[in-house]
């Protein structure tokens, strides 16, 4: 089940897979999809699970078939590492773009895209640097840019610790306050970090099928 929130005088969707939709401009956004992590870290010899690029694709067919997009923004670190640029990894990506053709990409340069380098120029993504404005939105990697606009940014990973009694579940969350929205991490593989909400701050976790909002979450 989606929220539906007004932010900066727009409508805005939270989504349970872990990213925005922006129904006026049929623009999807997600942050921190790591394409290629898990090849990254073969590549060193660490015996991760395969199939991460192929889930984070499956996510993204998935919220294209729910909802109309004309544009995907993606909020940095598209790319893991150097590694990403696995022959099987760029393989799966564009055979998922020709799927796609008419579909508006963006990419707003994250710290691991400074490394990892620009996607292939055939996959057809606009790269761009952080704040990226559209309308009342500054789209952002990092959730720490001076804006004047309202900042949609990643590169946290935020995850939030519901407890009951002696028992506690970590899970996905979108954090939110007047001057910014920090998505949870979109990609397969790619972790979370602990937040600890500051006054004025709302926390809304997703299960994976439902947003819901954490009352007074912060202390």
């Amino acid at each position: 089940m989606n929220l539906s929130l007004t932010v900066a005088g727009e409508e805005l969707l939270l989504l349970p897979q872990k990213a925005v939709y922006w129904p006026r401009l049929q623009t999807l956004v997600v942050a921190d999809i790591h394409f290629g992590k898990a090849a990254s870290f073969r590549a060193l010899g660490v015996p991760v699970p395969a199939g991460t690029t192929s889930a984070n694709l499956a996510a993204l067919d998935a919220l294209l078939a729910l909802h109309a997009v004309r544009e995907v923004v993606f909020l940095g670190d598209f790319l893991h590492a150097k590694a990403a640029h696995a022959p099987a990894t760029l393989a799966a990506m564009q055979a998922w773009r020709e799927r796609h053709p008419g579909l508006g990409l963006a990419l707003v340069c994250g710290n691991h895209d400074a490394h990892a380098g620009d996607p292939p120029a055939a996959l057809g993504i606009e790269v761009v640097d952080e704040p990226w404005l559209v309308g009342p939105f500054a789209f952002c990697h990092h959730p720490d840019v001076l804006s004047p606009a309202y900042v949609m940014a990643g590169h946290v990973h935020p995850v939030f610790r519901l407890r009951s009694g002696w028992e506690g579940v970590r899970l996905p969350c979108f954090l939110m306050s007047k001057e910014r929205l920090v998505l949870p991490s979109f990609g397969a593989f790619t972790g979370g970090h602990a937040v600890l909400p500051q006054p004025g701050e709302r926390v809304f976790v997703t299960s994976g099928e439902a947003v819901l909002e954490v009352p007074d979450a912060a202390p």
